[in-house]
């Protein structure tokens, strides 16, 4: 057979799906992508127009305080974690998701990817969990803080001894409490009789995944009632069970416990680690989760997409 009659095998690559959440956010997320490709430009614009709002200038131009608000943050992430996504593909055809996970919103970033629903549907859903929680958030006075050096059995008895709940299992040593302002500054001073290094309040509208965004948790539990989602095309790890579901009632019901619930990020990238993954991608403005890895385990692939210039370099590695 003559050589040029062969034919071509496209040996596919398998690699995680990482999607960002609350805290990625920064001024100027988007804008290259936009600018550089036209794929881009036209998801930006359909969402600007879906959502009535011009979210994509206040992605691009600020001004921090406006992105940073619950209701106009995690539409963006989502955004530009699934334009960031679709363009990589697009540009690495040879790539093959064989998992996925998000922190927190980025949960919902991920199954969109995994084709669980359509990006508008998400868009849509995700926006108004937006907005029930920013409504959460400034009908209690919540906080969240960081617990540094503390090991799990030790931050669940502090959250247990002051009444507030545990948040985020980001890494080991690295653990958030959130709940009242005056319970959380009360544990704080005692974080060193929990055998803690430290703990630091952190800089957030109020108290996610807590009891305090009960409310939250009930709007989105009747958004969700007749939102239309399928089994993903891959795996994707539920933060609050830090294993994959499966069906769409326990993918919804796992969508909801979440927003009170504790997001088990360690656990879930332990889960994928064991099952043999080494190849992590992380769309996000910066790498907060390739950090989040690093400490889970050092030395983990995790590349990360946010911009051109990060996409192409992205390209090179991946090619």
């Amino acid at each position: 057979m003559p050589i040029n009659d062969r034919a071509i095998v496209i040996v596919k690559k398998s690699v995680v799906l990482l999607f960002s959440g609350q805290g990625a956010q920064e001024v100027g997320m988007g804008k290259s992508l936009v600018n550089d490709f036209p794929e881009a430009k036209n998801i930006f614009k359909s969402a600007d127009e879906q959502l009535g709002v011009n979210l994509s200038e206040v992605m691009f131009k600020g001004p921090v305080e406006e992105l940073t608000k619950t209701s106009m943050c995690q539409p963006a992430l989502y955004l530009h974690g699934l334009a960031s996504w679709k363009i990589l593909q697009a540009q690495c055809p040879d790539l093959e998701p064989v998992a996925a996970a998000g922190l927190s919103l980025g949960e919902f970033t991920a199954y969109s990817a995994a084709g669980a629903f359509t990006f508008e549907n998400g868009l849509n859903v995700v926006a108004r969990r937006g907005e029930f929680m920013e409504q959460a958030c400034n009908e209690t006075q919540g906080s969240m803080a960081a617990i540094i050096g503390g090991d799990e059995k030790s931050v669940c008895a502090l959250a247990k001894e002051f009444d507030v709940d545990v948040a985020n299992f980001n890494a080991p040593g690295q653990i958030v409490i959130s709940g009242e302002v005056s319970k959380i500054k009360s544990a704080l001073e005692k974080v060193k009789d929990f055998g803690c290094r430290m703990g630091k309040e952190l800089v957030v509208a109020g108290a996610y995944h807590s009891k305090l965004m009960q409310s939250a948790q009930e709007k989105l539990s009747e958004k969700l009632r007749d939102f239309s989602i399928s089994d993903p095309e891959f795996p994707v790890i539920s933060n609050v069970e830090a294993k994959s579901m499966s069906g769409s009632d326990e993918i919804i019901n796992s969508l909801e416990r979440q927003v009170t619930g504790s997001v088990r990020w360690a656990q879930s990238m332990e889960l994928l680690l064991a099952e043999g993954h080494d190849l992590f991608l992380e769309f996000s403005p910066k790498p907060v989760l390739a950090g989040l890895m690093n400490r889970i385990r050092k030395g983990t692939q995790v590349i990360t997409v946010g911009d051109t210039e990060s996409l192409e370099e992205a390209v090179k590695i991946l090619s």
